[in-house]
């Protein structure tokens, strides 16, 4: 009998970090699975005058369809941003703003991917993307997180055995390891797509929010028009808006916008004036620092935490910025089965092997700790070495 849904659909699973946190939804339950923003830093009296002012002064036309791009001074707000930040020259025109930067995976899925084609992935590797990229079916080539980066050596090997389209990586603070590239290894990943023609995607939701040592300048500065850039402001502003965007040449962007206009035309018009307004009327780099120095505290408690109470036979990345770390179990321990075990102890964490393209990291978790109290973390890690030790 013929089958009622398309064959693309049949091998995606659903997200493993949104069925843990349905299963997780009490109260009770301390909880380092998502990878949620701490909701005391969301600006909400900011956002409540910023949503007044527009319908205010502008009502009828906030209200309205609008341009695929996206409203144009917020694109230019993010274009002035980049080069005030980063000295990254970029123009209005190379910013198509989305529906989250989870949506700009899914155009560049689908404008950039033919079924089989090769794409470039770090291991563990964002599991957003992953599922994103999967619906296209391309051929996965996972590449080995070391504590700088990714290994030059098997990236290497890999170009040059493979014909890869893309390769998508998280340089700053990744998710799910917490891990940063280094500039040195930075140029070399520049270096070696520039001689191979493969497409970098620079995923960097994490990159304003560094609470330890200094910043390190963006791939695109060293790869320019072979870089996909794509940035959120979910994690400075709120997630609930929904908006990100994607940095691109104009070449490329004439592509992504006619599939983005298949997918819903244009992106939250509403939202996009409110954000921008708020950008406006606020000192975001004032609110940015809030939320660093929080985030920074809550590391500093989980990482200590772990070092006083996690046996010696379990090792974690210490980050320098955004959200997670992550645990590596001795390789006998399965982190499913402590998972089962820490539930029961009302503790929850991500088990690393949703994170893996090839069935590995079967003894790896993500742990969160920005949406955490400081006193909860410690008493989360206390209860979840017990388990660990348990187990072992």
């Amino acid at each position: 009998m013929r089958s009622l849904f398309a064959k693309r659909v049949d091998d995606i699973p659903k997200s493993f970090i949104r069925e843990i946190l349905k299963v997780i939804d009490d109260p009770e339950i301390i909880s380092f699975a998502g990878g949620l923003p701490n909701p005391e830093f969301f600006p909400v009296e900011g956002i409540k005058e910023a949503a007044s002012k527009v319908l205010t002064e502008d009502g009828t036309n906030v209200l309205q369809y609008s341009t695929t791009e996206g409203y144009l001074p917020l694109r230019e707000y993010i274009a002035d941003r980049y080069f005030k930040r980063q000295g990254l020259k970029i123009s209005p025109e190379e910013i198509l703003i989305t529906n989250g930067s989870q949506q700009g995976l899914d155009l560049i899925g689908k404008t950039f991917l033919n079924e089989g084609d090769g794409v470039i992935i770090e291991e563990p590797g964002y599991l957003g993307a992953i599922q994103s990229f999967s619906f296209y079916r391309p051929k996965f080539h996972s590449i080995p997180l070391l504590d700088d980066g990714i290994d030059i050596e098997s990236l290497k090997d890999t170009l040059a055995e493979n014909d890869c389209k893309l390769f998508y990586g998280v340089p700053n603070f990744q998710n799910p390891s917490g891990i940063s590239y280094s500039d040195k290894k930075r140029r070399e990943v520049a270096q070696l797509l520039e001689e191979s023609n493969t497409v970098f995607v620079e995923d960097d939701p994490y990159g304003e929010l560094r609470f330890i040592g200094e910043d390190i300048p963006s791939i695109k500065n060293y790869l320019k028009d072979n870089t996909i850039l794509l940035g959120s402001f979910s994690k400075i502003v709120a997630p609930a808006f929904r908006l990100g965007w994607i940095v691109m040449s104009k070449e490329k962007m004439e592509k992504v916008i006619v599939a983005k206009q298949a997918a819903d035309l244009h992106s939250n018009y509403f939202a996009q004036r409110v954000i921008y307004q708020y950008l406006l009327d606020n000192d975001i780099d004032q609110h940015i620092n809030k939320i660093k120095e929080a985030y920074g505290r809550q590391r500093e408690a989980m990482v200590n935490s772990i070092k006083e109470y996690f046996p010696p036979e379990v090792s974690c990345t210490e980050p320098e910025g955004g959200m997670f770390l992550w645990i590596t179990l001795p390789k006998e321990l399965s982190s499913l089965d402590v998972f089962e075990m820490a539930i029961k102890e009302q503790v929850a964490f991500v088990p690393g092997s949703p994170f893996y393209v090839n069935q590995g990291g079967k003894n790896t978790l993500r742990l969160n700790y920005s949406n955490v109290a400081e006193d909860k973390i410690e008493k989360g890690i206390k209860s979840l070495a017990k388990v660990i030790k348990r187990a072992l």
